[in-house]
Order: C-alpha cells, then structure tokens, then sequence
C-alpha cells in the first residue's frame, strides 16, 4: 500500500514519509512501564504532553502482557494506547520489548522465563548464568519474531489507513554487560568457528573469530549474533506490515572495556558489522545521556546512517541539540526520554541514584528539567512551522546550523556567498539551553537567523574593501511555513544581533557600502 510510512530519498536525503508527505518526529520517549495501564496513561502521561508541540510518542508494548499465555495474544492495551493516541492527535513509534530490554531479558513471558533449557541464558566466562536470552538460541528469538508478527498483522487490521503507528523500535539497548561474549556451551562452540563467509568478504579476514579480531573478538561475535537475531525478527515482523524498523544502542563509552557496556549492540564500532548482518532496520539509532551529544550525532551520521535520537537527555539544552540535530544532520526525529515529567513538578520527579549514574557515566544534569518544556517547545513548534524552508534548504550549502558543543566551544565562522557570519557563544548557564541556531540564505542579500544564547557580526569577504549594513531587519515567527513579521528593528537594536535563550527567529537584508 503506497501510504504506509516509510523511508524515502527527498532531494537526496534519507525522510521519513507519513501520509505520502515528508515527517519530522518531534518526540518524546514516556517511561518505561507507563504503557502497562490504560488509566495511568490517560491520568498521568498524555495529560503532561500538552503544550510540548510534540507529533509522536515512543511508546514501550511487552510482550510479557501481549503473550501471557504461550500462542494466546491479548491486544487490548495496545488497541488502547493507539486510541488514545489518536485522541490525542500523536503518532506512535512503538518500542518492542521483546527478548532484550537494556541487555536483559526481563519483559519476555513467564513461560520463557522458567524454561531456561528450552530459552537458554548467556553465560560469563566463570560459568555465571546471566539474566539475559542468549542471542544465539534459535528457539527463542523464533518466538519473540512470532509475537511481533503478530502484533504487525493486528496493527495493519486497525491501523493501515490512519498510520498512528509509524514506525517499530526492535528490542531495546541489547548487548551484555559484565562480559565480552557469550560462554554457554553453545556460545564456545560457535566462537571457536571460522566465521561466516559473509564476514570474511566483508571484512577481509579469514579464520575463527579471535584470529580474525583479536582483542575485540567477542564483542564481533556477539554484533553478529544479535544483529543477525534482529534481522529476523524484524523481516518477520515486516512481512506482516512493512513499516519502517530501527534498532537503539546503549553508548560504548567509560571506562570502555569490554562488558562495561553492552558488548554486541549498535554502538558506533560495530556498525559496519550492524548494517552488514541486518540490513532490514533502516538505522541504528543512539540513546544519549552524556555531555558530549554533538559528537554522538556525528557518529551516528557515518557510512549512510540517517539520524535518529529516541533517547536524549532532557534538561534544558535538549532543545539546542534538537535544533542541531535538524539542521545540522537532516534528523529523521529526536524524543528526550520520560517526556511526561515535562508537565511534572520538578522537585517531585525521582532522578536516577548518584552511584548508578556515576557507574555509568551518565551526565547527572541531564536530567534536570527546569525550564525545559518551555524551550523544547519553542524548537518544536518552529520546526513545525518552518518545515516548507527547512525541506527546501537542507542538506545544501544555504542552511547551516551551530551548537555549542563544549565548555571551551567559544563559536564558529560560516562562509556563505557574498558574506561571513562570525557567531560567538554565550558561556554555558544553569538551566537554560546552549548557543544553537540555523541559518538560512534565501537570496542574494536576504538570510533568516534563528538561534538562541549567541551573538552574531556580519563581515565582507576576506579582503573585499567595503563595510556590511543591514538594510531591513525584521523580527517575527513563521505561520505554516510563511514568514511573519512582527517588528521592524533598527537603530540601536541592529547594531548587534545578540539572541538570548528564548528562540528567536529574524530576517534580514544586507548591503555593502
């Protein structure tokens, strides 16, 4: 059917289609639980998403309350939380809490659960059984692709026409902690192989795995066993209705070693073997807590991979990264994780244990959310608004697009044309976003500036002999995609552009004298 959402090339760039026309997810991930009860959500969750100009929420199913009962499935919460979203006017990408959920296996059925012969578990080197399905048992992924089968055939039945639902998250932040591979029996006997032909075409090497990647052997063989598990869970789902898939990863990042995070998921080293081995996902998508979320992005937009954020942080300078991560890298979406507390009290909202965050190098500011509602929605409902310029202009040379990506980020210098842009950043703040912004050249002399916590000096080009003035400046908003202004500026108010943190939007025309 030619209106299912799916991903196409639009001016070359990878887009998400929804209704034949071009989307932009302006998301947001609720917690992990919260879709177990129909009334909690309606009490506390889709009441906290008012006001946050969001068009779609990420939204777990588990499969432990949809298969209860071995090849009996009940769809009444999801059946519920598709009619509330369409209540709610929201679209849906659905997190499939299968066999894996951030590395272990704690949303499968009770009946996979207490047969640990048949579903057997991954074991560390000393024999420890851990608490998560090995990748490598055929048995269970089998039956975690026939639940989802199931679940895609009775979302095509309710959902083909109006697309609530537009795209599926495949497990959740799989890999293993505390140990580089898995030791079962059957794990050391598949490790001890040569590797597949695929692999050695692919990347060049020949022999078992440890001849052919040493150090990082396991965490390879481990890539490998659960992008191929992924693949066909996802091709089985696709068959039923072919939406688009992803799969999210849990960082590589301190202390690094093997096992400290995820060893086997979609980090960024292991994409090649990623997109090798699972082909069918139609990205590897980035959960992001630290500090350094620019570079993330960076990563995560190599060798073809389009952008997705389902997991950001959520204090105040979540709405910089969203707008950077737009303009700069053509996001397919971005959602900052528990997005209900948005509409919360912030001194009532329970933030993660010191020791836990600490342990896993998560930035502990990123889940301070003063002031944040009010600055992601500002960046959403720009984005909204701004969609017809932004689909014109991106990916090409007339939008460009800064954040401050550091303490000792101090600005950036663009070369357009017949202009240079020198942008300073304002010094971080408590509680409020970073420098960000987009620029955009609609003409010769003409740009639009949007941005926040920066000032911005036009010069000539290097060594042109002449001065730039400003010949109209215009402060206003956009209206579906229409330029509105609401002042115009000049005297004192042109000598600087400085922005401050709300977003601002301008228009202005230059001259050169």
């Amino acid at each position: 059917m030619e209106n299912l959402p799916g991903i196409k090339k639009y001016n070359g760039i990878d887009t998400l289609f929804v209704h034949n026309e071009p989307f932009i997810v302006l998301g947001g991930e609720i917690h992990n639980s919260s879709a177990s009860n129909l009334e909690f959500m309606e009490e506390n969750v889709w009441p906290n998403l008012k006001g946050l100009n969001m068009n779609t929420a990420l939204i777990p199913i588990y499969w432990e309350l949809i298969e209860e009962e071995e090849g009996v499935f009940n769809y009444s919460i999801l059946d519920g939380i598709i009619d509330q979203a369409r209540k709610n006017n929201m679209h849906l990408i659905l997190l499939w809490f299968g066999l894996w959920k951030n590395t272990e296996s704690t949303y499968v059925p009770g009946w996979v659960k207490k047969n640990s012969n048949t579903y057997f578990r991954a074991k560390k080197v000393n024999g420890e059984v851990t608490n998560t399905v090995s990748p490598l048992c055929q048995t269970a992924i089998e039956k975690d692709a026939n639940a989802l089968a199931h679940i895609m055939e009775h979302i095509k039945e309710i959902d083909e026409k109006q697309n609530t639902v537009i795209a599926i998250q495949v497990e959740n932040e799989i890999g293993l902690m505390g140990t580089d591979r898995d030791y079962s029996i059957e794990g050391e006997s598949e490790f001890a192989k040569n590797v597949p032909a695929e692999i050695e075409k692919e990347f060049s090497v020949q022999g078992n795995w440890k001849e052919c990647f040493g150090y990082e052997a396991g965490e390879y063989f481990m890539a490998y066993y659960y992008a191929k598990a992924v693949e066909y869970i996802t091709k089985a789902a696709q068959k039923e209705y072919n939406i688009p898939c992803y799969a999210n990863a849990w960082l590589e990042q301190y202390p690094w070693h093997l096992g400290s995070y995820p060893c086997g998921g979609p980090v960024a080293s292991m994409h090649k073997m990623w997109k090798l081995i699972a082909p069918s996902l139609f990205c590897l998508a980035p959960d992001t807590y630290v500090s350094y979320v620019p570079q993330v992005m960076e990563e995560y937009t190599q060798n073809g991979n389009p952008l997705f954020i389902p997991e950001v942080r959520k204090d105040a300078v979540t709405a910089s990264y969203a707008l950077y991560a737009f303009g700069k890298y053509n996001a397919i979406g971005y959602s900052p994780f528990s997005i209900e507390e948005y509409g919360m009290n912030p001194e009532a909202i329970q933030k993660p244990p010191m020791e836990l965050m600490i342990a896993l190098n998560i930035d502990p500011t990123s889940f301070d959310i003063e002031g944040s509602k009010e600055y992601l929605a500002r960046v959403y409902g720009l984005m909204e608004e701004i969609k017809p310029l932004y689909f014109k202009y991106r990916g090409t040379p007339n939008l460009k697009s800064f954040v401050k990506t550091s303490e000792i980020d101090y600005g950036t210098f663009f070369e357009f044309e017949n202009y240079d842009f020198q942008i300073g950043y304002a010094p971080k703040q408590p509680k409020k976003p970073v420098a960000a912004g987009m620029i955009y050249q609609v003409g010769e002399n003409s740009f639009y500036i949007i941005g926040m916590m920066c000032n911005i000096n036009i010069l000539p080009k290097l060594g042109e002999n002449k001065k730039v003035d400003i010949l109209k400046f215009e402060e206003g908003e956009f209206e579906n995609g229409e330029w509105k202004c609401s002042r115009v500026l000049n005297g004192d108010e042109k000598m600087a552009l400085h922005l401050k943190d709300k977003l601002s939007c301008y228009y202005i025309e230059l001259y050169k004298y």
